[in-house]
């Protein structure tokens, strides 16, 4: 699976995917200030479910090297793999932990100076753009969203990709069965997105995503 050049449209300004939640409550930069920041939370967590396998190391990989928007300026692009993701001000402890996601409107270094440790939505203010999920026997019904978050349990996958980041494009790869699912956010909701000749077409980045067979 890999990200393709394709004809272009006009580039949709990053900060309409920002987390929306963020204004409510009181002044947004004085909340975050508050809070803790990528140097402060945690990296990892070793009992997190999923197969650490090569093919989740050499996917990711694959997506990050041909993850290059036609209309954007390199050095304000970002993608990553198994990077906490956190995203909720007020349970700062919450994460999820894509397979690998990409975002267009920040700067490729932290503070355009450091690597990243994780992810803080709070503190760069602009969501992921796409986000892909490798299916695995453990994950497969919270990647699908076919699983409900219990009262006062962070939300599921699918809810925080949805109606808290509000990711406009979300990918389910299975490959046992090799097949690529896309859902493409229309309103409040994902719906499933119409696959052009195997591949999902991302016309605001100028790029399509699906599967590529080949030794080189």
């Amino acid at each position: 699976m890999t990200s393709l050049p394709y004809e272009s449209q006009p580039l949709i300004s990053p900060r309409q995917t920002c987390l929306d939640a963020i204004a409510s409550g009181g002044n947004p930069q004085d909340r975050a200030a508050s809070l803790p920041t990528m140097y402060d939370l945690p990296s990892e967590n070793p009992n997190e479910p999923g197969l650490p396998d090569e093919f989740h190391f050499f996917q990711p990989l694959l997506l990050l090297l041909t993850f290059a928007p036609a209309n954007s300026n390199p050095e304000l692009v970002f993608s990553a793999s198994d990077l906490n993701l956190y995203y909720d001000l007020n349970h700062p402890g919450w994460y999820k932990r894509p397979d690998w996601f990409g975002v267009v409107g920040v700067p490729r270094l932290y503070e355009s100076k450091d690597l990243r440790l994780s992810y803080v939505i709070w503190q760069e203010q602009v969501s992921p753009f796409v986000v892909v999920e490798l299916l695995s026997p453990g994950t497969e019904d919270e990647d699908h969203g076919q699983t409900v978050s219990a009262p006062g349990k962070p939300p599921t996958k699918w809810q925080v990709y949805e109606q808290i980041l509000r990711v406009p494009y979300y990918v389910i790869f299975s490959r046992y069965t090799n097949e690529l699912q896309g859902f493409h956010l229309v309103g409040d909701h994902y719906k499933p997105a119409v696959l052009n000749q195997d591949r999902l077409l991302m016309p605001e980045l100028g790029l399509s995503l699906g599967l590529w067979r080949g030794s080189s």
